[in-house]
């Protein structure tokens, strides 16, 4: 009895020693966790400097540089001062405008025609929710772009601080990354990681948030962050050491050195294999077609390679979105019009970048009888309705640009048949010469739109650029003007967003200064951007706008009068938009009906006013023609 006595304490012992140990451990995991979680253990190994006048909006700017932006659009606020200020001391160029949407614009045309992310910063709150239809329009126009939004301080969020809204939730389905920065020294990975994420795959926006107190110096978060008088009691004191601990956790680290170059971009591309079997199906087709949408034109496929790849091929090209301009102004195989028609007769058709949407009706057009290939990066837009309405031969989840060279190198020697793309073109020259007859045709009142129209195209310089903002008006423009070259024209693309016009312009004439140019306006598009006729004036960069003016939501006015026997809310009035860009230090023109024979002169004196560093507005009173009638507005 004593011996199995003593042999019961002993194993109790065992087990208390072992239920301490087991809670100990516990006990130090835990420990360890939120040592971790509140930096404590980070702040072991890292310094914070603490006199330091350095600030993390100095950190974004060197990383900005790193990449080569050139160029952060904004609408300046509280949030974001340290970031704009610090970029403008790296030499990056900081362009405010009168709208964060249009800041985000302008963004995305630099991401266009540059090759690299366009970058726009704006504060918190409605700084942000104003992007929102930009952002979008920069997602389904697959255009990298970063945007950079301020954020209330971290320990105030969801505390009910000014501006302050739960903004990833907001960005998360219409960006490919999101990420909000929570210390100094998360800056460099975090916008590395966003930048390489913007350019890989298909490309798109991502948003970086920062809390303001991320932003600012060490010295200005402690003012705040500091009790306003002693810490009274046990919980008095926890809390301020939590608030110190936060604080320094903030800014452990900040500003040792870190690497903020790029990181490598991935793009998908064709196999060996599947370019091989695109050589062997064209090599044998009669009447092959190339439709080229956007992406066609995405690094890192150099746009004049593409276009001398696509000159040797000789094969009929129909050019959408920004592959327009990519063949130049008179190219014999790029075709402009009839490509319902040509589509029904072509034995093959090559979808390099061009989605079967409502652009393609959902795929309806295609012969299926005709061997398709389609080339994209995104799968999903690859294959989008080819479970309706038509079914690609060959299925390649690739950069197009890439496809084109790899196609005619694969091909060298092969020459389209003439007599099919001689066929195309004269059907082209045909209908053209129709187009041409028409605007020579009297409109009821005021101008006709086609012959400005064509009187504006006569006027353009080899190295002019595009920008299409509008309904009916810019419609018809797309039939009628030709840019000049590759990257020469810029339309909003798959979500037809309006107000486009003022951004893309600013963000044009800033990648091409030498360059003119111009912006084609409906009245109604025009409303949204106006007012950046101020920014073109304190930026010095001046655009040209040709505005079609006939007082109406004409694209909306076509269907909704005939079908619903209403023309409410469509109508607009013959408003004096030339007067308001003198207001804002343009210089405005008028041009009525009885300035139909010196529509030339007037366009020449407004080529004028740009060259003297004057943004200048053509204001055009236009009739109705029926033109567009049948076209498509919702």
């Amino acid at each position: 009895m004593k011996r199995s006595a003593a042999f019961l304490m002993d194993h109790d012992c065992e087990c208390i020693y072992l239920v301490g140990a087991a809670l100990g451990a516990v006990v130090s995991i835990v420990l360890l966790w939120l040592g971790y979680r509140l930096g404590v253990i980070y702040q072991l190994f890292h310094k914070v400097e603490t006199q330091s006048p350095c600030h993390g909006g100095e950190v974004v700017a060197q990383v900005l540089q790193s990449h080569g932006v050139k160029f952060v659009f904004t609408l300046v606020g509280g949030h974001i001062s340290p970031i704009l200020v610090a970029c403008e001391k790296l030499g990056i160029r900081v362009v405010d405008t009168r709208h964060e949407a249009t800041a985000v614009f302008a963004a995305d045309a630099v991401a266009r025609l540059s090759g690299t992310v366009g970058v726009a910063a704006v504060t918190a709150g409605p700084g942000l929710t104003n992007t929102v239809t930009a952002i979008k329009n920069a997602q389904m126009a697959e255009s990298p772009l970063l945007l950079i939004g301020g954020a209330a301080a971290t320990l105030l969020q969801g505390r009910g601080a000014l501006q302050d809204i739960d903004q990833l939730s907001l960005f998360k389905p219409i960006c490919k990354f999101c990420a909000s920065v929570r210390t100094i020294r998360d800056i460099v990975p975090v916008l590395r990681k966003a930048l390489a994420e913007a350019q890989s795959g298909t490309p798109g926006p991502v948003f970086v948030e920062f809390p303001i107190d991320i932003l600012y110096p060490y010295h200005v978060i402690q003012k705040e962050l500091a009790p306003k008088g002693a810490p009274k009691g046990i919980m008095g004191k926890i809390i301020n050491w939590y608030l110190q601990n936060h604080l320094n956790n903030l800014f452990a680290g900040a500003w040792e050195p870190r690497d903020t170059s790029p990181l490598p971009v991935s793009i998908p591309k064709a196999t060996a294999e599947q370019i091989q079997q695109c050589v062997e199906l064209l090599s044998r087709a009669k009447k092959p077609v190339f439709i080229l949408g956007s992406q066609s034109t995405l690094p890192p496929a150099p746009v004049e390679k593409l276009r001398k790849a696509l000159e040797s091929l000789g094969i009929p090209c129909f050019l959408g979105g920004m592959a327009r301009g990519m063949l130049g102004r008179d190219s014999p195989i790029h075709i402009r019009q009839n490509r319902r028609d040509a589509l029904k007769e072509a034995d093959l058709v090559i979808l390099a970048g061009t989605v079967c949407d409502f652009r393609l009706s959902y795929g309806r057009v295609l012969n299926r009888r005709s061997k398709i290939i389609a080339v994209n990066r995104d799968r999903s837009q690859l294959l989008k309705n080819s479970d309706m309405f038509w079914k690609p031969t060959v299925a390649i989840q690739g950069d197009a640009g890439s496809f084109i060279l790899s196609l005619a190198e694969g091909l060298h020697g092969y020459t389209c048949p003439s007599d099919w793309t001689e066929g195309l073109k004269a059907g082209d020259i045909t209908k053209e010469k129709a187009n041409k007859e028409k605007a020579e045709e009297k409109t009821e009142r005021h101008l006709n739109p086609l012959r400005v129209l064509h009187l504006v195209d006569d006027a353009l310089p080899e190295d002019s650029i595009i920008v299409a903002d509008g309904g009916d008006f810019v419609g018809s423009a797309a039939y009628i003007l030709r840019p000049r070259g590759p990257l020469r024209w810029l339309d909003p693309g798959a979500f037809g967003t309006l107000g486009v016009g003022g951004g893309f312009a600013l963000g044009a004439k800033l990648c091409r200064p030498e360059s003119e140019v111009w912006v084609v306006f409906g009245d109604g598009s025009l409303g949204y951007s106006i007012v950046e006729y101020d920014t073109y004036t304190r930026h010095k960069t001046p655009i040209i706008s040709v505005v079609g003016n006939d007082a109406c939501w004409s694209q909306i006015s076509r269907e909704q009068v005939p079908m619903l026997g209403s023309n409410v809310a469509c109508g607009l009035a013959f408003n004096d938009y030339h007067v308001v860009a003198d207001g804002f230090g343009g210089k405005g023109f008028l041009v009525t009906r009885q300035d139909e024979d010196r529509i030339a002169d007037i366009i020449k004196e407004a080529q004028d006013s740009a060259k003297k560093g004057k943004a200048a507005l053509i204001n055009v009173l236009i009739g109705k023609t029926n033109f567009r009638d049948g076209s498509i507005s919702v």
